[in-house]
């Protein structure tokens, strides 16, 4: 059985999942060189998000340890902000973001990974003007296009969100990570059914990566099918996290259930005077 440290762990991560991981693959690897924020370099080629909550912290102290000796190194911090940020601590992420974008303020891979940090840290408008500045009109970026979209869902405007998702399609026909990403902008609006068949597409794309199937395993978990989810998370992680995910989900949709029936109760309550 999960321990509570480990299940308050992993809501963590399976928050950040829902609400950031929209951006992890639209913002990694823009322009050029190609910025791993899926891998932790010469400690491990284990992408960081099929680690264990231990894992990732160790992977986080080992990058974190690399940063120090050079914070300048733009792959290095890149790696340890996206690190930070799965890990929970998406302060010190933007503290390191921030810094590198100070020392690199044309960097267009430095601001689009500057405006994921942002955007987990909920500041949304600036996450928006970073990930624009990222982008050159007249060679557009399809990864920066659809993390504009992830950060419009963000701020609540679904129409246009959606129609920047549709314009990467355009750019980028059946990438995964997009199509997962507009699978997530109907998760943030609560339509789930819908939300799977834009995920399930994205998963069976011969290029989809780990990330992209955790979000189907979290959406089919999201709608109660347990053990659908595990089987679809157990691909990616192991038997043991995969295990921890879906009793957290339980527990969270569980503890929802608990709070509408409270209101409902609450609700049924004659007025007194």
């Amino acid at each position: 059985m999960p321990t509570n440290r480990m299940t308050n762990a992993t809501g963590k991560r399976l928050i950040t999942t829902a609400f950031i991981m929209a951006l992890a693959a639209s913002v990694a690897g823009c322009g050029t060189n190609k910025l791993t924020t899926g891998s932790i370099g010469r400690t491990s080629g284990k992408p960081l998000e099929t680690m264990s909550a231990g894992e990732l912290h160790k992977a986080t102290i080992a990058l974190g340890q690399s940063y120090a000796k050079n914070p300048n190194d733009k792959r290095i911090a890149t790696n340890y902000a996206a690190a930070l940020q799965m890990d929970g601590d998406v302060d010190q992420s933007l503290a390191v973001m921030r810094k590198l974008a100070i020392a690199l303020p044309k960097d267009r891979d430095v601001l689009a990974a500057y405006g994921k940090a942002l955007a987990a840290n909920g500041q949304f408008e600036p996450a928006l003007d970073a990930v624009r500045r990222a982008q050159t009109p007249e060679y557009p970026d399809w990864k920066l296009v659809s993390a504009e979209a992830a950060i419009l869902d963000q701020l609540g405007q679904r129409d246009e969100a959606r129609q920047n998702y549709r314009k990467a399609l355009d750019l980028k026909p059946n990438e995964p990570s997009i199509l997962s990403n507009l699978g997530m902008s109907y998760v943030l609006e609560g339509d789930l059914r819908t939300a799977e068949t834009y995920m399930r597409s994205a998963a069976q794309q011969p290029n989809a990566d780990s990330r992209v199937r955790q979000n189907l395993a979290l959406v089919v978990g999201l709608q109660g099918r347990f053990d659908e989810a595990e089987k679809i998370a157990s691909q990616e992680l192991s038997a043991e996290q995969a295990q921890a995910n879906v009793t957290y989900l339980r527990q969270m949709l569980a503890q929802q259930n608990a709070w509408s029936q409270l209101k409902d109760q609450d609700k049924a309550k004659p007025a007194t005077n």
